[in-house]
């Protein structure tokens, strides 16, 4: 065994799912901490508004987006035979994409730009990703992936 093969994350397809569904949920939760976070030092007049709004752009993300990924990503990981590379729960091109959203939301989040609209980019995508995480823990525990 060479020494590559030694160090290769190489999991079964039921770890793929399960490590997706756990990324998912974990980004979320960290996301909606924020935005939950500024919507709570934000003038009690508007919170609760930019809370149902960033709850209503959860929902359209949710539907519109994110489960279309999922169901790629899950397609994708039945396919798999054997065991494959553990950061495979998604194509390798999507890390591109993740590492400009984390750059776009990491300035965003130091910029002059104002928390309580930031929030509703943060509980909207955040709420949206913990959603479709429970796709991915359906699928592992209702279908044995």
């Amino acid at each position: 065994m060479s020494l590559i093969e030694k160090f290769y994350p190489a999991v079964k397809p039921v770890w793929l799912v399960l490590l997706a569904g756990l990324m998912w949920l974990a980004v979320g939760i960290m996301l909606c901490t924020m935005g939950v976070g500024w919507l709570i030092h934000a003038d009690t007049r508007w919170a609760w508004v930019f809370g149902v709004v960033g709850f209503l752009a959860a929902m359209v993300i949710h539907h519109f987006g994110f489960l279309r990924i999922v169901d790629r990503n899950l397609g994708r990981i039945r396919k798999i035979d054997g065991k494959y590379c553990a950061f495979g729960f998604m194509p390798w091109k999507s890390y591109f994409l993740i590492a400009v959203m984390m750059t776009t939301g990491i300035l965003l989040r130091h910029s002059s730009f104002p928390k309580t609209y930031l929030s509703l980019i943060y509980n909207g995508i955040g709420l949206s990703l913990a959603l479709s995480s429970i796709r991915y823990f359906r699928n592992l525990f209702l279908l044995n992936v």
